[in-house]
């Protein structure tokens, strides 16, 4: 039996994680595709040169041609600019709109049964331009970042509590942005809500600390952004999709009506499966939560807005 394709578009510092974590964990083949000759093929020839000390027994193929990309089960697309220090993730919007843009319609060319999963910034607005540019159906393409930004809450919790990271499952709403909306009456240690566990000037500077998560990295980094959380984060939904495990995730998702919203990507808990999203699941929230998960969303849209009629056509 075929094992299942993916295409890891951007051989940068989250596109390679993400393509060795997929290897490693033997849940697809992989395709790297790069437009700088010769970066792919080479990271792809280190990581097959470790199969025999890692013990996986799935590919992965390095190119520069989207032809190698026929037939993907899913795309996980990567490629873009790097925040620097100082630099907003909305800062990025028009040159990554851009490579985005001319991504998505050679993939969707060449795979137009696959899923597509982004994770290029600004995330919500890269999303929605992934759905026009591929002109697939809304549940077949979606962000990464709520998984993210719940592992990054996640994370931050335990480490306030001293417990391990994976006894911690937190929930985060909303734009990958500074308007995130994270949900502590959904965040729970060990099956118990962290509101029970925490004070509530805590539980708001872990939220603070959540949204500006990826600008703590980038400015350790200086010439860099956060890789290795991004590419697991995006893996796990792989995994959800390809296994058709039904888990809910947190998503960037196109919302028909859920929360009050509409016809605009955010952040939201959502089913996966082999088809994509199965469902959004609406969760109770509090009215000053819903009323922030609505100003992040406008957000979102407003910057879609500001893309050419041009980049968005399929």
């Amino acid at each position: 039996m075929a094992k299942p394709k993916v295409t890891v578009v951007g051989a940068g510092f989250v596109g390679s994680t993400t393509a060795q974590r997929l290897v490693e964990k033997e849940i697809a083949d992989v395709v790297l595709i790069d437009v700088v000759e010769g970066l792919p093929q080479g990271k792809a020839l280190d990581m097959m040169e470790s199969a025999p000390v890692e013990g996986f027994s799935t590919a992965i193929l390095g190119t520069n041609r989207y032809e190698d990309t026929q037939d993907s089960d899913v795309i996980v697309i990567t490629a873009g600019l790097a925040r620097k220090p100082g630099m907003t993730r909305d800062d990025l919007l028009f040159k990554n709109a851009e490579i985005v843009g001319g991504i998505v319609e050679q993939c969707a060319r060449y795979s137009p049964s696959a899923v597509i999963i982004t994770v290029t910034n600004p995330l919500d607005v890269m999303t929605y331009l992934a759905w026009k540019k591929s002109g697939f159906e809304t549940r077949r393409v979606f962000g990464m970042a709520g998984e993210l930004d719940s592992a990054r809450c996640a994370y931050f919790i335990a480490e306030a509590l001293g417990c391990k990271p994976a006894d911690v499952k937190a929930m985060v709403l909303g734009g990958h942005g500074d308007e995130m909306v994270p949900v502590p009456q959904h965040t729970f240690v060990q099956g118990r809500p962290v509101t029970e566990l925490l004070p509530a000037d805590k539980i708001e500077q872990i939220n603070q600390r959540t949204r500006d998560g990826g600008a703590e990295i980038v400015k350790y980094l200086k010439t860099g952004s956060a890789y290795y959380a991004p590419s697991s984060s995006a893996v796990r939904m792989v995994r959800a999709v390809l296994g058709d495990t039904r888990e809910v995730i947190p998503v960037c998702a196109y919302l028909t009506g859920e929360y009050g919203i509409r016809d605009v990507y955010c952040g939201v808990p959502a089913r996966l499966g082999r088809s994509g999203i199965l469902e959004v699941v609406e969760l109770p929230i509090t009215e000053d939560q819903r009323k922030a998960l609505h100003v992040s969303a406008e957000h979102v849209r407003e910057n879609c807005a500001k893309i050419s009629t041009t980049q968005v056509k399929p």
